[in-house]
């Protein structure tokens, strides 16, 4: 049985401009934890936490209809917390907007 990775719940950057989006799907194929689905032959997020933001989705999109800021949030969270032997952390503390 494989357990989906989650990361910080409701931070990830992902976004999707539905009207932009033709559909090619290209997006779900680079993704490497589906966090992107078609509904309505465009794209759509399925499920923002287990979004690690690598930017795999925008790269390839190819009419920019998929913005995700790559290098911050959830992705650089787990792995400062991995490096420093810590629990993630990416300033969501006192009230601030995260990432």
């Amino acid at each position: 049985m494989t357990m989906a990775m989650k990361y910080l719940h409701n931070v990830a950057t992902v976004q999707v401009r539905q009207e932009a989006c033709v559909g090619c799907g290209m997006c779900l194929q680079v993704c490497p934890h589906q966090v992107l689905t078609l509904r309505e032959r465009k794209t759509a997020v399925a499920d923002r936490d287990a979004c690690m933001e690598c930017g795999a989705c925008a790269r390839n999109c190819p009419v920019q209809a998929i913005s995700v800021d790559a290098g911050v949030g959830c992705a650089s969270a787990i792995i400062s917390g991995m490096l420093h032997g810590t629990a993630p952390e990416c300033a969501c503390s006192g009230g601030k907007e995260c990432c």
